[in-house]
């Protein structure tokens, strides 16, 4: 449960800070327009990257995609993998059993990249965090690491017992961080507000 707690927990903290940092940045027009250059950069990296995964024509296994990408364990997850010659093949994860992909079609003209799917049942005790997914395509192999992130997991204690997601402390705790932040990006504008007026 310590585990699941500090996962929330880091998950609110992050959340926070994103509350903070927009209007810790206002009064600061050179900083933000720098700041925002850089986010751009790293979001278009990340963006080219995701969706060019495991790229190749349309016969070639490519882009595998997780949904959702969150997921407590014993939840079901739906896999897409790009490729026509995945319409007959296999995913496998350490989180669940090695399932075979349904073909869903080619574009209206009958060419195109082809797309595969399945759906799995994440094990109930799958130990949280990301886990990697392997697509196997007519012989071949890829690969994506990070694929999903699990939340919950086995709780240690009698009978080892899972719990799966946020309880009732962690809401409250997350809540707390969240409205001290929001009370402490508020104060800090109000003060730069006041500065500028100065």
């Amino acid at each position: 449960m310590r585990r699941i707690r500090a996962l929330a927990v880091s998950a609110v903290v992050v959340a926070a800070v994103g509350v903070v940092a927009p209007t810790a940045t206002a009064g600061n027009d050179n900083n933000h327009n720098n700041n925002g250059n850089n986010s751009g950069g790293n979001n278009n990296g990340n963006n080219n990257g995701n969706n060019n995964f495991g790229g190749g024509n349309g016969d070639q296994p490519g882009n595998i995609v997780a949904m959702p990408s969150v997921i407590a364990s014993g939840g079901r997850l739906t896999i897409t993998v790009d490729g026509r010659s995945c319409e007959n093949g296999f995913v496998e994860s350490p989180a669940f059993e090695r399932t075979r992909l349904s073909g869903l079609g080619r574009d209206d003209r009958g060419g195109g990249r082809g797309s595969a799917t399945a759906t799995v049942t994440v094990h109930r005790f799958a130990s949280a965090g990301s886990h990697e997914i392997t697509a196997e395509c007519d012989g071949r192999r890829i690969t994506r690491p990070h694929a999903f992130t699990i939340i919950g997991g086995v709780r240690g204690g009698l009978g080892g017992s899972s719990e799966t997601g946020a309880t009732t402390t962690d809401m409250a705790i997350g809540g707390g961080l969240v409205a001290a932040a929001a009370i402490g990006g508020g104060l800090f504008w109000m003060r730069r507000r006041a500065e500028n007026r100065a």
